[in-house]
């Protein structure tokens, strides 16, 4: 069902620090058309080598979006290297370039159920999600963007077009994914961040 979504704003939930658990954050807010929305990190099963998120709630579809590897040790939200995308049981076909010199370019690409998608960075806390125009169907374009600190930051959605429930699953899926290596200042940034947590859990004196 194509639905024309009024914007709304998901605000930033922290929970609390239990030992042997890791501590959970997420986005959660209410969109008019399609409900009561949550994305969540890390989202369980907690296991070795694991990190996901999950959005669901509302009269969206449950969407998963996990990073494997020893690298997802050493994040606090998955990346986009060596991840897996879905919604429900079925499996989102990832694509990116990762050397291409423009955001466009660096843009990750996704199929499912025959739908085209397409997150492209604004900035670092911005970003496009949009489904491919088809014979019979003009697309759309998902706004997200983040702004605030602290304990007052919040996310807004917007959208331009008629809105899919598993767009907007996806859409929202990225606020709680690291996109850095969307954008060219954010590959440099990623790299330092991995290195210099790889040597802080490795050292030692």
């Amino acid at each position: 069902m194509h639905t024309t979504i009024t914007p709304f704003t998901l605000t930033f939930w922290k929970g609390e620090r239990y030992p042997g658990t890791p501590l959970q954050r997420a986005w959660q807010g209410t969109s008019p058309e399609y409900g009561d929305i949550r994305v969540l990190w890390p989202a369980p099963p907690h296991v070795d080598e694991r990190i996901a998120t999950q959005v669901s709630g509302g009269l969206i579809p449950t969407a998963t979006f996990e990073t494997r590897g020893i690298h997802a040790e050493l994040v606090g939200m998955p990346t986009l290297n060596r991840a897996t995308a879905r919604v429900g049981d079925g499996l989102v076909s990832l694509s990116r370039n990762r050397f291409a010199m423009t955001k466009r370019g660096r843009s990750l690409r996704m199929t499912y159920l025959g739908n085209h998608y397409r997150l492209t960075a604004i900035d670092r806390k911005a970003y496009t999600f949009s489904r491919k125009p088809d014979a019979d169907d003009p697309g759309v374009v998902l706004t997200v963007r983040q702004s605030g600190l602290g304990k007052n930051k919040k996310v807004s959605v917007q959208a331009n077009g008629r809105v899919l429930p598993t767009d907007l699953a996806l859409a929202v899926l990225f606020a709680g994914v690291d996109r850095a290596v969307l954008t060219r200042g954010g590959v440099v940034r990623a790299g330092f961040s991995r290195l210099s947590h790889f040597w802080a859990e490795t050292y030692t004196p």
